[in-house]
């Protein structure tokens, strides 16, 4: 069963890969690899509409092409307690287009600044499309915000987030370290689910 992840993020590749494992028939096709070259905008107001415009995006491209059954696509926001829930849907550019993680992480931090342990969590939703039917899987990780980054794995905030039940933030982890309380691998483990629960 090959499906095509709608990201053009090798990060977020690596961990859904990660999540999903080797022993399982499902296959993902990465947009590289099915030869689309396209950036998907992010323009709306939710994490579920943001997923939905992305697989639906990639879906109208290639649900005429064999190469997979359907297509799937997530998106991730970061939503802070004490900032009613910021950044959230606007995670990736909290501090403007560029996308660039150490500016959104200093933003973070100033607006955070002189609270001690905030709470926050991770929440992914994946939108999943086969043959124009589409399901949404959620995925969330609680934990609090550090104020100074440690480790160099990982990608986005990862340096500042530390899971409830770890002293260690995201990015001191390894893949299969942060899959033991990922947000992205709880969504993921309920697209295989219902996967299996289908085919």
């Amino acid at each position: 069963m090959k499906l095509i992840f709608a990201t053009n993020n090798q990060y977020k590749v690596e961990e859904i890969r990660s999540a999903i494992g080797k022993n399982t028939s499902i296959e993902i096709v990465t947009l590289k690899e099915a030869g689309i070259e396209i950036d998907i905008p992010e323009p709306h107001e939710t994490l579920e509409e943001n997923a939905s415009e992305k697989s639906r995006r990639i879906y109208e491209l290639t649900k005429t092409n064999p190469i997979a059954i359907g297509c799937f696509s997530e998106d991730t926001g970061l939503e802070v307690e004490t900032l009613h829930g910021e950044p959230g849907v606007k995670s990736a550019r909290y501090a403007g287009h560029e996308k660039s993680f150490e500016k959104n992480i200093e933003k973070l931090l100033l607006k955070l600044k002189g609270i001690k342990n905030p709470k926050a969590r991770f929440r992914t939703v994946i939108s999943l499309i086969i043959d124009g039917k589409e399901n949404l899987f959620e995925g969330i990780c609680e934990g609090v915000i550090i104020h100074y980054k440690r480790g160099q794995s990982g990608f986005g905030y990862d340096p500042v987030f530390v899971p409830d039940g770890s002293i260690h933030t995201f990015a001191e982890m390894s893949v299969a370290e942060k899959n033991r309380f990922s947000h992205r691998k709880k969504a993921t483990d309920k697209l295989i689910a219902y996967l299996t629960q289908q085919f």
